[in-house]
């Protein structure tokens, strides 16, 4: 098996395109560009525009998040914080938000690994939609699911980090 069809059975199998029929994944990989990503190298940066989305198919990605730390009475820092590594084997999908709003880029992803990824611009997105209106709605509901589920995920951190200020400040 070559490793095009390996990394076509991966995304088939797990994550974002799971489920969808074999036409439709093959729709939504003509559609993206396959990009190989060096260890080390930024895949999007923190701050920038972006106008594509990413599955990764092969290698794993580091996500971090730009932090200000308070290093004494006046003085503050820039740092970059981790926040997750993610795998291939799980087939994730990353920087989705770009396909719905003209925000800037909120992590930075950086491959950890060589990583073999496929970019999916908002042009090549919207023709999916206006071509095959039944693909594009199940596309925007997997999108609809992972944001849903990651601004889950923050509120639950968010009632964390206040819980423990509560505690910290009663002190």
């Amino acid at each position: 098996m070559s490793a095009r069809s390996d990394e076509r059975k991966r995304l088939a199998e797990k994550g974002f395109l799971a489920g969808l029929e074999g036409g439709d994944i093959d729709e939504v990989l003509k559609a993206a560009r396959r990009i190989e990503c060096e260890a080390g190298k930024a895949v999007m940066r923190e701050g920038d525009s972006g106008d594509a989305m990413y599955l990764l198919a092969a290698g794993e990605v580091e996500v971090t998040k730009n932090l200000t730390l308070k290093l004494g009475l006046r003085d503050f820092a820039r740092a970059d914080k981790s926040m997750t590594r993610i795998t291939a084997e799980r087939a994730p999908v990353f920087g989705e938000m770009a396909l719905l709003a003209t925000e800037p880029r909120s992590a930075t992803v950086t491959a950890a690994t060589p990583c073999v990824l496929y970019e999916i611009e908002s042009g090549a997105f919207k023709a999916i939609c206006e071509g095959n209106p039944r693909l594009g709605a199940e596309l925007l509901r997997r999108i609809a699911r992972i944001l849903s589920a990651r601004v889950r995920k923050g509120n639950e951190e968010i009632l964390k980090l206040s819980t423990a200020l509560s505690i910290a400040l009663s002190r």
